[in-house]
């Protein structure tokens, strides 16, 4: 089970050794592999050093001075998280060329798109027994560092490895009625999904997550579940299709 770790959660650190006690709880039924950005710290060390922060479509535009630092901050933040799963190794996508990248659009700048994933590497790590926490910073084909977006970061680790995803994050599913929690879809297909674009019924916030999870089913992994990061003990449950939402080919 791959686990897409991130955002709000790792603000409050009380909640992020929640999350990290269940990722450790989750091992002892299954291999997991996580994989995290890290927005909050990347936005405080950005700020600390009055290095301007933009978006476009979603994605940080990444200067050679914010790939520094973005890279500085998510590999302090991996051996944290790590520390705090236990049992685990952290590792950024340059480590062993485990996330190979090309660069998504000149205009974003250090900003890459996964297109390899050293998927041997992490079965060797899950084979001794290693939970492998992978920060999403890639190398690009000029061996120099890339930003990657986390969610398709996770995807393409889902699909190289065959196996299903979990996106944390800081909602309890898709609603097809929001923000009616009695309207949570427990499983959609991709048709749905892509009806529910079309119709209006997921929108907002929701529109980047559904199309990580689209993403991901396109690269291999058999289902993406899109489930809340904020609640200790949900990640089991999410894990085994009975929390969150579980979008399936």
């Amino acid at each position: 089970m791959i686990v897409k770790y991130g955002g709000n959660a790792m603000k409050n650190l009380e909640l992020r050794r929640a999350v990290a006690a269940d990722i450790a709880a989750l091992r002892a039924s299954m291999p997991v592999v996580v994989v995290h950005g890290g927005g909050p710290v990347i936005e405080r060390e950005l700020a600390a050093r009055h290095i301007p922060s933009e978006f476009r479509t979603g994605l940080r535009v990444t200067s050679p001075e914010a790939m520094d630092v973005v890279e500085m901050a998510l590999g302090q933040l991996n051996k944290q998280l790590s520390q705090d799963i236990g049992q685990a190794l952290g590792l950024m996508g340059r480590d062993a060329q485990l996330l190979q990248a090309e660069v998504l659009d000149p205009e974003l700048g250090r900003v890459g798109r996964v297109t390899q994933v050293n998927a041997e590497l992490i079965r060797t790590l899950l084979g001794a027994g290693l939970t492998p926490v992978i920060g999403s910073v890639a190398v690009g084909p000029d061996g120099a560092a890339l930003n990657v977006n986390a969610d398709t970061a996770a995807g393409a680790v889902a699909g190289a490895l065959g196996q299903g995803i979990v996106f944390l994050t800081d909602v309890d599913g898709v609603y097809r009625h929001y923000p009616d929690p009695e309207s949570r879809a427990a499983t959609l297909s991709r048709a749905e999904v892509q009806g529910g674009l079309a119709e209006g019924w997921i929108a907002g916030g929701m529109i980047p997550k559904v199309q990580a999870a689209l993403d991901a089913l396109e690269r291999g992994a058999p289902h993406a579940t899109i489930a809340s990061g904020m609640h200790a003990g949900v990640l089991a449950q999410a894990a085994r299709g009975q929390a969150g939402t579980r979008i399936t080919p």
